[in-house]
């Protein structure tokens, strides 16, 4: 059963930058699609990003295009996402979550992906 676990959340004002991470175990990092999803109070879940572990190809929402990024360790077994400029609008809880195939057309619907993490506070202040 693969595990994830997400952190370096906390509060920060706003056009600060935070990095999450997302370690993950108990997995071969071959053919996975890793992403980030979030979930502000009263709101749908939105994908972030997402990277496929085999060749680094990733992708990002146009709400956080420019400011987030996605990237992997060399060992693939964790997961960055890497945010700047942030607005309180990114408040959230901040989903890892993974599934093993490539991420293709849907990377952003995490009705897809099997495993999830725990998911980490990120608060904006303006």
């Amino acid at each position: 059963q693969v595990q994830l676990v997400e952190s370096g959340g906390g509060s920060v004002q706003a056009g600060g930058s935070l990095r999450l991470s997302c370690a993950a175990s108990k997995y071969r990092p071959n053919n996975y699609c890793m992403a980030w999803f979030r979930q502000a109070p009263g709101k749908e879940r939105e994908a972030v990003a997402a990277i496929y572990t085999d060749n680094g190809s990733s992708g990002v929402a146009v709400s956080v295009q420019g400011r987030f990024t996605i990237s992997q360790d060399n060992a693939k077994t964790t997961v960055y996402l890497s945010m700047s400029s942030l607005k309180p609008e990114d408040t959230a809880m901040y989903y890892c979550a993974a599934r093993q195939s490539p991420c293709g057309g849907t990377w952003d619907v995490g009705r897809y992906f099997t495993y999830w993490g725990q998911g980490i506070q990120v608060t904006v202040s303006s």
